[in-house]
Protein backbone atom coordinates (compact mmCIF):
# COMPACT_ATOMS: atom_id res chain seq x y z
CA UNK A 1 0.00 0.00 0.00
CA UNK A 2 1.15 3.71 -1.03
CA UNK A 3 -0.54 6.46 0.25
CA UNK A 4 -0.39 10.25 0.87
CA UNK A 5 -3.15 11.30 2.77
CA UNK A 6 -2.89 15.31 2.73
CA UNK A 7 -5.64 17.62 4.94
CA UNK A 8 -6.12 20.61 2.29
CA UNK A 9 -5.18 21.60 -0.78
CA UNK A 10 -4.18 25.20 -0.27
CA UNK A 11 -2.39 27.35 2.20
CA UNK A 12 -3.87 30.41 3.19
CA UNK A 13 -1.92 33.10 1.21
CA UNK A 14 -0.53 30.28 -1.40
CA UNK A 15 -1.35 29.14 -4.69
CA UNK A 16 -3.59 26.14 -5.32
CA UNK A 17 -1.90 22.56 -4.50
CA UNK A 18 1.65 24.42 -3.64
CA UNK A 19 2.45 23.21 -0.80
CA UNK A 20 1.77 19.41 -1.07
CA UNK A 21 3.69 19.36 -4.98
CA UNK A 22 6.97 18.43 -3.38
CA UNK A 23 5.64 15.66 -1.24
CA UNK A 24 3.94 14.86 -4.28
CA UNK A 25 6.07 14.62 -7.18
CA UNK A 26 8.08 12.45 -4.89
CA UNK A 27 5.80 10.13 -3.96
CA UNK A 28 5.03 9.84 -7.92
CA UNK A 29 8.12 9.20 -8.99
CA UNK A 30 7.60 7.42 -12.28
CA UNK A 31 4.30 7.99 -12.51
CA UNK A 32 3.27 9.48 -16.09
CA UNK A 33 -0.50 9.32 -16.04
CA UNK A 34 -2.91 9.34 -13.08
CA UNK A 35 -6.71 8.73 -12.62
CA UNK A 36 -8.55 11.75 -10.77
CA UNK A 37 -11.75 11.51 -8.82
CA UNK A 38 -12.98 15.34 -9.33
CA UNK A 39 -16.41 14.07 -7.50
CA UNK A 40 -16.19 16.21 -4.66
CA UNK A 41 -16.67 19.51 -6.70
CA UNK A 42 -19.76 21.39 -6.47
CA UNK A 43 -19.75 24.83 -7.31
CA UNK A 44 -17.84 24.23 -10.23
CA UNK A 45 -17.88 21.86 -13.10
CA UNK A 46 -15.32 18.69 -13.13
CA UNK A 47 -13.75 19.41 -16.56
CA UNK A 48 -12.70 22.76 -14.20
CA UNK A 49 -11.39 20.56 -11.44
CA UNK A 50 -9.61 18.51 -14.29
CA UNK A 51 -8.20 21.68 -15.59
CA UNK A 52 -7.05 23.24 -12.30
CA UNK A 53 -4.99 20.11 -10.85
CA UNK A 54 -3.77 19.65 -14.51
CA UNK A 55 -2.34 22.72 -14.19
CA UNK A 56 -0.34 22.06 -11.30
CA UNK A 57 0.53 18.12 -12.30
CA UNK A 58 2.27 19.82 -15.54
CA UNK A 59 4.84 20.47 -13.00
CA UNK A 60 6.09 17.86 -12.73
CA UNK A 61 5.27 15.86 -15.78
CA UNK A 62 2.32 13.64 -14.38
CA UNK A 63 -0.62 13.85 -17.16
CA UNK A 64 -4.25 13.99 -15.36
CA UNK A 65 -6.99 11.96 -16.87
CA UNK A 66 -10.52 12.38 -14.94
CA UNK A 67 -12.51 9.22 -14.74
CA UNK A 68 -16.00 11.48 -15.48
CA UNK A 69 -14.74 11.84 -19.30
CA UNK A 70 -15.02 7.79 -19.66
CA UNK A 71 -17.75 5.36 -19.71
CA UNK A 72 -16.70 2.78 -17.60
CA UNK A 73 -15.01 4.98 -14.54
CA UNK A 74 -14.39 1.96 -12.60
CA UNK A 75 -12.85 -0.09 -15.44
CA UNK A 76 -10.66 3.38 -16.12
CA UNK A 77 -9.30 3.27 -11.85
CA UNK A 78 -8.34 -0.67 -12.73
CA UNK A 79 -6.25 0.12 -15.59
CA UNK A 80 -4.62 3.60 -13.82
CA UNK A 81 -0.56 3.73 -12.61
CA UNK A 82 -1.87 5.76 -9.50
CA UNK A 83 -5.39 7.28 -8.25
CA UNK A 84 -5.90 11.07 -7.32
CA UNK A 85 -8.90 12.06 -5.42
CA UNK A 86 -9.19 15.94 -4.93
CA UNK A 87 -11.14 17.68 -1.63
CA UNK A 88 -14.33 19.70 -1.63
CA UNK A 89 -18.20 18.15 -0.62
CA UNK A 90 -17.07 14.40 0.99
CA UNK A 91 -20.56 13.55 0.55
CA UNK A 92 -21.27 14.48 -2.83
CA UNK A 93 -17.96 12.60 -3.60
CA UNK A 94 -19.07 9.60 -1.87
CA UNK A 95 -21.94 9.59 -3.53
CA UNK A 96 -20.96 9.41 -7.05
CA UNK A 97 -18.09 7.23 -5.99
CA UNK A 98 -20.57 4.70 -4.38
CA UNK A 99 -22.91 5.20 -7.87
CA UNK A 100 -20.03 4.20 -9.99
CA UNK A 101 -17.88 1.36 -7.95
CA UNK A 102 -15.01 3.37 -7.51
CA UNK A 103 -14.76 2.81 -3.59
CA UNK A 104 -14.44 -1.34 -4.57
CA UNK A 105 -12.28 -0.42 -7.25
CA UNK A 106 -9.71 2.25 -5.49
CA UNK A 107 -9.67 -0.47 -2.69
CA UNK A 108 -8.37 -2.65 -4.95
CA UNK A 109 -5.65 -0.87 -6.35
CA UNK A 110 -4.60 0.42 -3.49
CA UNK A 111 -3.84 -3.23 -1.95
CA UNK A 112 -2.03 -4.02 -5.37
CA UNK A 113 0.29 -1.20 -4.67
CA UNK A 114 -1.11 1.66 -6.74
CA UNK A 115 -0.08 4.75 -5.66
CA UNK A 116 -2.84 7.10 -4.42
CA UNK A 117 -2.93 10.37 -3.91
CA UNK A 118 -6.23 12.39 -1.91
CA UNK A 119 -6.80 15.85 -0.34
CA UNK A 120 -9.53 16.96 2.03
CA UNK A 121 -12.49 14.96 0.74
CA UNK A 122 -9.98 12.41 -1.28
CA UNK A 123 -8.36 11.82 2.40
CA UNK A 124 -11.69 11.42 4.18
CA UNK A 125 -13.05 8.77 1.66
CA UNK A 126 -9.37 6.21 2.06
CA UNK A 127 -10.75 5.77 5.19
CA UNK A 128 -13.43 3.14 6.90
CA UNK A 129 -16.51 5.54 6.84
CA UNK A 130 -16.59 9.57 6.10
CA UNK A 131 -17.88 10.18 9.65
CA UNK A 132 -15.82 12.46 10.68
CA UNK A 133 -15.64 14.92 7.25
CA UNK A 134 -16.54 18.46 8.41
CA UNK A 135 -18.95 18.83 5.22
CA UNK A 136 -22.36 19.92 5.07
CA UNK A 137 -24.35 16.38 3.73
CA UNK A 138 -26.14 18.00 0.77
CA UNK A 139 -26.67 15.29 -0.88
CA UNK A 140 -27.24 11.84 0.77
CA UNK A 141 -24.64 8.63 -0.29
CA UNK A 142 -25.98 4.96 0.15
CA UNK A 143 -24.02 4.72 3.45
CA UNK A 144 -21.22 6.43 5.02
CA UNK A 145 -19.27 3.42 4.17
CA UNK A 146 -16.00 4.37 2.44
CA UNK A 147 -12.63 2.55 0.90
CA UNK A 148 -11.56 1.40 4.24
CA UNK A 149 -7.57 1.50 3.38
CA UNK A 150 -6.97 2.66 6.54
CA UNK A 151 -8.18 1.69 9.61
CA UNK A 152 -8.60 4.85 11.15
CA UNK A 153 -10.44 8.50 10.57
CA UNK A 154 -9.29 11.23 9.78
CA UNK A 155 -10.32 14.83 10.24
CA UNK A 156 -8.83 16.87 7.70
CA UNK A 157 -8.70 20.73 8.21
CA UNK A 158 -8.29 20.15 11.83
CA UNK A 159 -8.49 23.05 13.78
CA UNK A 160 -8.11 23.92 17.82
CA UNK A 161 -9.68 27.05 18.21
CA UNK A 162 -13.19 28.06 19.07
CA UNK A 163 -14.27 31.14 17.02
CA UNK A 164 -14.97 34.30 19.52
CA UNK A 165 -18.05 35.05 20.18
CA UNK A 166 -19.19 31.59 19.08
CA UNK A 167 -21.25 28.92 21.43
CA UNK A 168 -21.40 25.82 19.17
CA UNK A 169 -19.10 22.82 19.55
CA UNK A 170 -15.23 22.72 18.57
CA UNK A 171 -14.13 20.32 16.53
CA UNK A 172 -12.68 18.87 18.99
CA UNK A 173 -16.15 17.93 21.26
CA UNK A 174 -17.48 16.94 17.77
CA UNK A 175 -14.48 14.03 17.72
CA UNK A 176 -15.46 13.02 21.21
CA UNK A 177 -19.03 12.67 20.26
CA UNK A 178 -17.46 10.41 17.23
CA UNK A 179 -15.70 7.99 19.46
CA UNK A 180 -18.28 7.83 22.33
CA UNK A 181 -20.26 6.71 19.81
CA UNK A 182 -17.36 4.61 17.92
CA UNK A 183 -15.55 3.20 20.85
CA UNK A 184 -13.35 0.92 18.72
CA UNK A 185 -12.37 3.78 16.37
CA UNK A 186 -9.21 6.21 16.34
CA UNK A 187 -9.59 9.16 14.88
CA UNK A 188 -6.50 11.34 13.61
CA UNK A 189 -6.96 15.13 14.01
CA UNK A 190 -4.57 16.58 11.09
CA UNK A 191 -3.88 20.34 10.76
CA UNK A 192 -3.66 22.18 7.71
CA UNK A 193 -0.05 21.87 6.07
CA UNK A 194 0.12 18.77 7.24
CA UNK A 195 -0.19 14.84 5.65
CA UNK A 196 0.14 11.27 6.36
CA UNK A 197 2.60 8.91 3.97
CA UNK A 198 2.00 5.53 4.31
CA UNK A 199 4.44 3.00 2.41
CA UNK A 200 6.51 -0.36 2.69
CA UNK A 201 4.76 -0.92 5.59
CA UNK A 202 5.82 2.16 7.69
CA UNK A 203 3.16 5.27 8.28
CA UNK A 204 5.22 8.64 8.80
CA UNK A 205 3.32 12.40 9.33
CA UNK A 206 4.63 15.13 7.08
CA UNK A 207 4.55 18.61 8.49
CA UNK A 208 5.33 21.25 10.79
CA UNK A 209 2.37 20.90 13.11
CA UNK A 210 1.56 17.62 15.31
CA UNK A 211 -1.36 15.60 14.82
CA UNK A 212 -4.20 15.07 17.27
CA UNK A 213 -5.21 11.46 18.75
CA UNK A 214 -8.53 10.70 19.67
CA UNK A 215 -9.92 6.98 21.02
CA UNK A 216 -12.56 6.13 23.41
CA UNK A 217 -10.90 5.67 26.99
CA UNK A 218 -7.40 6.89 25.83
CA UNK A 219 -6.59 10.57 27.18
CA UNK A 220 -6.31 12.70 24.25
CA UNK A 221 -2.66 13.46 22.62
CA UNK A 222 -0.69 14.67 20.39
CA UNK A 223 2.45 13.02 18.18
CA UNK A 224 4.99 14.78 16.31
CA UNK A 225 6.54 14.25 12.91
CA UNK A 226 9.06 11.65 13.13
CA UNK A 227 7.38 9.74 15.69
CA UNK A 228 5.94 6.06 15.52
CA UNK A 229 2.52 6.14 14.59
CA UNK A 230 2.43 1.78 14.03
CA UNK A 231 -0.22 1.73 16.30
CA UNK A 232 -2.93 2.86 13.53
CA UNK A 233 -1.92 0.11 11.50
Amino acid sequence: MKSLLISNSTNAGEQYLRYPMPQIEKFLSGVTEIAFVPYAAVTFSYDEYERRVQERFSEIGVTVKSVHREADPAGFIRRAQAVCVGGGNTFALTRKMQEQGLMEAIYDKINEGTPYVGWSAGSNVCCPTICTTNDMPIVQPESFRAIGAVKFQINPHYLDANPEGHAGETREQRILEYIEANPDMRVVGLREGCMLHYEDGRLELIGKRPMRIFKKGEETYEVNPGDDLSFLL
